[in-house]
């Protein structure tokens, strides 16, 4: 009776971490650049033969892969990535890996995220503008032009977020490692004047956090059965 009091406490573990998740990104359907979490579960055998017990384990998080669809703003301050790679950007954290291409020019001509972050080249380095040059011109590999002149590039970034990942304001997720910079690549590059959104469905977020929430009830209802029965067994024991 108890290992069924744990194996259901192990499965309600899981299930919170999996509804927090869903809660997230829905939180977060309409945010730029958003990629939603998932969470992978195994099972976690204890015991060997017919005293075999198979707990849920608390789940690892994974940053789905699909692409968010994209949206014409005309803004030649908005980049999205065509392809899988990142923008690179240098916080106070450490080097931040983003989609959200919403990016302005300050007094300083110093390119710099939503965020007020500044934006890395391929090398790792901040992006220098000139200030007086207007909104650049970019070419599909991230050559940034002022007028006729090459003033820079945006970074592209090969990036694959490890099991656990740590998220660093709303769309950008902390590296972990030092990121590959990304050239000569047909099937990656940028389009000026564009933004991705959010990858998340919402509808199918919605739909999940409803089954969740059934399991979670099952589950606790499988709790209070369990322990009324070994209630039952106390009293008829003790009353012999």
């Amino acid at each position: 009776m108890q290992d069924s009091l744990y194996v259901a406490l192990s499965s309600q573990l899981a299930l919170e971490k999996r509804l927090n998740t869903i809660a997230d990104n829905v939180a977060n359907a309409s945010t730029v650049g958003f990629r939603g979490t998932g969470v992978k579960f195994e099972d976690v055998v204890s015991g060997t033969g017919q005293k075999a017990v198979s707990f849920a384990s608390p789940g690892d998080s994974f940053l789905s892969t699909a692409h968010g669809s994209m949206t014409e703003t005309g803004n030649p301050f908005d980049f999205a990535i065509q392809g899988d790679a990142w923008f690179g950007l240098e916080t106070p954290a450490g080097t931040v890996m983003t989609r959200d291409g919403r990016f302005s020019m300050d007094e300083n001509g110093q390119l710099l995220s939503i965020e007020g972050h500044p934006v890395l080249d391929a090398g790792g380095a901040p992006i220098q503008l000139d200030p007086r040059g207007g909104p650049p011109r970019a070419g599909a590999d991230g050559m940034l032009l002022q007028g006729d002149q090459p003033v820079g590039a945006i970074g592209l970034f090969g990036f694959e977020p490890g099991p656990n990942f740590v998220r660093y304001g709303n769309s950008g997720i902390l590296a972990d490692r030092e990121p590959e910079p990304i050239a000569d690549r047909i099937d990656v590059g940028i389009s000026q004047g564009f933004l991705e959104q959010s990858n998340v469905n919402p509808v199918l977020e919605m739909t999940r956090l409803i089954q969740v929430q059934r399991a979670f009830e099952n589950v606790a209802a499988l709790m209070r059965q369990t322990e009324s029965t070994t209630d039952d067994a106390i009293k008829t024991l003790g009353s012999k």
